[in-house]
C-alpha cells in the first residue's frame, strides 16, 4: 500500500512531522473530526501548542497507528500514551478494538505488579500533564505500600542492592534499633519529594483518609518543604508554602510541632501568600500557644509600622487559643499562656511607639483565671507608664483597672500604693484590697481562735511577751479623701505602711502559737486517753 505524506503536524513548536493522512486519522478521532472526509489532495498541516509529552510523545503515537495498532505498553510510557489518547480522541468509535485508550487502560489496571521504582518514573512524567485517573491510581497503589508493615521499605523493588535505602531499611543486622526504626517510618521522604505541589495534595488526602500516622505526614510535609526551597523560585515557593500549610491544616493538631510552625511563620513572613492560608496557620500556632515561648512571639512589626513588635499577631494567636477549637481549653494550659503573655507584656511594654489601646488589649486578652498572682503584670505596667509617661489620668485608669489589686502581693501592693506613676485612684484601690486582705485574715484567725475553745491559753503564753506585741493593731480605716494634694495621700499611704508590716508580724506569731496550742492540747487528749483503763480497772 502506498503511503502518501499529506498532513504535516507541528507540535507544539518544537518538530513538524510528515504523515499520511488518512492512516492517522483512522486511529483519531479528533483528526478525523478536523479533516471530515475532506478528498482535497493538498497538503494538509495542523499545529499542536499543547500536546501531552510533546515531540518524544507524538511520535510513539505515530509508530502506534503506523504499526496498526501495535505497540509496546509498559511502565514508562503508559501515562504518556494514555494523555495523549484521550488528547487525540483514540477511543473505539475511531478504531474499533485498536484503541489507544483502552490499552493503556489494561496496562495501569495491573498497577499493583508495578515496582516502587516505576510508579514514581510514571508519576514524574506526569507533573505537567493534566490530572487524571493514572495520577490518583499510582498515588493509591504507593500509599497502599506505605501502610502495609512488610512493605516498609523500596527492598523489593528498588534495582540497586548497594542503595543507601536499601541498607537503611533493610540491614536486620543493625544494633541501631530505634533509628533503624525511624528510618524505616521515613525512607520515602526523599523519594515523594520530587513530586509536584498538586501532586502531594492528592497523596497527604489520601494518607489522611486511609489514617496514616499523621505524625509522620506531617514530618514528611515539612521536609518536602524544606527540600523544595533549595531550588524553587519565589513564585514556586509561594506554591509550596501555600500546600504545606494546607496540608498541615488537615492534621491533628497534636501531630504538629509548635517549633516547626513558628519556623514556616517566620519563612511566610518574606512570601505573599493568600490570606487564607495565613489565616490557617496562625489558627494552628494558637491552638498550641502553651507550647510557645517569648522568643518565638517576638515577631518583628510589618513592614511600615512604627511599633516594635507585630502585637496584633500575638493578639490574633489569644483569640485563637480561647477559642480551642473543639476542645475545651484546661485551666494548666490557660495559665501557662497566661504566664508566657506577662513575659511578652513586659518585653512590648518599653516600646515608646505601642499605643496605649494595644497595650491594653494584651492586658486584657486572658480572662482573670489565667493568673494566680498580678505581680508580673504589674511589673509590666509600671515599666509601660514610665515610658509612657504623657498618657492622660483616664487612659492610665483604663490600664490600671485590667489589674485584679486582689491577687498582689503585701508587698507589690505597698509599692504601687507609693508609685508615683500610678494615679491616685488606682493607689487607693490598692489600699483598700491589702486593706481588705488583712481584715480578712484576722477575722479568719479569730474564729481559729473561737473554734479552739480556749481563749485563756493564748493570754498566758503571751504574758511574758513585749507589751507593743501583746497588744492587737487596729487596722487603718480611716476614709481616704481622693481630693487631697499628692503630699497628704503620702502620708496615709506610709501609715498604712507601717500598719500593714505591724499586722503580718502579728498575724504570724498567732498562727504559730495557735498550732502550738493545738499540738498540746493534741498531746493532752491522747495522755488522757491512755490513763482511762488504769482508773477503770
Amino acid at each position: 500500500m502506498a503511503v502518501c505524506c499529506d498532513l504535516e503536524v507541528d507540535v507544539n513548536g518544537e518538530e513538524t512531522f510528515l504523515l499520511d493522512k488518512k492512516i492517522i486519522c483512522s486511529f483519531s478521532g479528533r483528526l478525523c473530526k478536523l479533516f471530515d472526509k475532506s478528498t482535497n489532495a493538498k497538503r494538509n498541516k495542523v499545529k499542536f501548542r499543547d500536546f501531552p509529552g510533546g515531540v518524544e510523545n507524538f511520535e510513539l503515537i505515530a509508530r502506534f497507528s503506523y504499526n496498526n495498532g501495535k505497540i509496546d505498553i509498559n511502565p514508562s510510557n503508559v501515562s504518556l500514551l494514555y494523555f495523549a489518547a484521550q488528547f487525540l480522541e483514540m477511543n473505539n468509535s475511531v478504531s474499533g478494538n485498536r484503541n489507544l485508550i483502552e490499552k493503556t487502560m489494561k496496562s495501569i489496571e495491573e498497577i499493583s505488579y508495578w515496582t516502587w521504582s516505576d510508579l514514581l518514573a510514571t508519576l514524574k512524567r506526569c507533573q505537567d500533564l493534566q490530572s487524571s485517573g493514572i495520577v490518583e491510581r499510582c498515588l493509591d497503589s504507593l500509599v497502599g505500600r506505605l501502610a502495609i508493615p512488610s512493605e516498609a521499605s523500596p527492598c523489593a523493588s528498588t534495582s540497586s542492592l548497594d542503595s543507601p535505602g536499601f541498607w537503611l531499611s533493610c540491614d536486620t543486622r543493625s544494633t541501631k534499633s530505634l533509628k533503624d526504626g525511624f528510618s524505616q517510618a521515613t525512607w520515602w521522604f526523599e523519594d515523594l519529594s520530587i513530586l509536584s505541589p498538586d501532586m502531594i495534595e492528592m497523596l497527604i488526602k489520601s494518607m489522611v483518609s486511609r489514617k496514616y500516622n499523621h505524625v509522620i505526614i506531617g514530618r514528611f510535609i515539612f521536609h518536602y518543604q524544606k527540600s523544595k526551597f533549595y531550588t524553587a523560585s519565589p513564585d514556586e515557593k509561594h506554591q509550596v508554602l501555600e500546600t504545606v500549610i494546607d496540608m498541615l491544616y488537615t492534621l491533628d493538631t497534636n501531630s504538629i510541632s509548635c517549633k516547626s510552625l513558628f519556623r514556616i511563620y517566620r519563612v511566610v513572613l518574606n512570601l505573599n501568600i493568600s490570606k487564607n492560608s495565613r489565616n490557617k496557620l496562625e489558627c494552628m500556632i494558637g491552638s498550641q500557644l502553651d507550647q510557645a515561648t517569648l522568643d518565638n512571639l517576638l515577631i518583628p512589626s510589618p513592614y511600615g509600622a512604627s511599633y516594635l513588635y507585630d502585637v496584633n499577631l500575638v493578639l490574633r494567636f489569644l483569640k485563637a487559643f480561647l477559642c480551642g477549637g473543639d476542645q475545651q481549653v484546661s485551666p494548666m494550659r490557660i495559665k501557662k499562656v497566661g504566664s508566657l503573655m506577662d513575659m511578652y507584656i513586659a518585653e512590648v511594654a518599653p516600646d515608646p511607639c505601642l499605643k496605649s489601646s494595644k497595650f491594653l488589649a494584651l492586658v486584657v486578652a486572658l480572662p482573670d483565671s489565667a493568673r494566680d498572682s498580678s505581680n508580673e503584670l504589674y511589673h509590666a505596667i509600671d515599666i509601660y507608664l514610665e515610658v509612657h509617661a504623657g498618657l492622660s489620668d483616664e487612659e492610665k485608669m483604663k490600664i490600671c483597672c485590667a489589674l485584679n489589686y486582689e491577687k498582689l502581693s503585701t508587698e507589690a501592693g505597698i509599692h504601687l500604693s507609693q508609685n508615683a506613676k500610678f494615679p491616685s485612684k488606682s493607689a487607693v484601690q490598692a489600699l483598700i484590697s491589702q486593706q481588705l486582705k488583712l481584715k480578712n485574715l484576722l477575722q479568719g484567725t479569730n474564729n481559729t481562735k473561737l473554734y479552739t475553745n480556749s481563749p485563756c491559753i493564748f493570754i498566758e503564753t503571751k504574758g511574758k511577751a513585749k507589751k507593743d506585741e501583746a497588744c492587737e493593731p487596729t487596722l487603718y480605716s480611716e476614709r481616704l479623701d481622693i481630693s487631697v494634694d499628692n503630699e497628704k495621700l503620702r502620708e496615709h499611704l506610709q501609715g498604712m505602711q507601717c500598719r500593714v508590716m505591724e499586722l503580718e508580724k502579728v498575724c504570724k506569731k498567732m498562727q504559730s502559737e495557735m498550732a502550738k496550742i493545738m499540738k498540746s492540747k493534741a498531746a493532752a487528749h491522747s495522755s488522757s486517753a491512755r490513763s482511762l483503763p488504769r482508773l477503770c480497772s
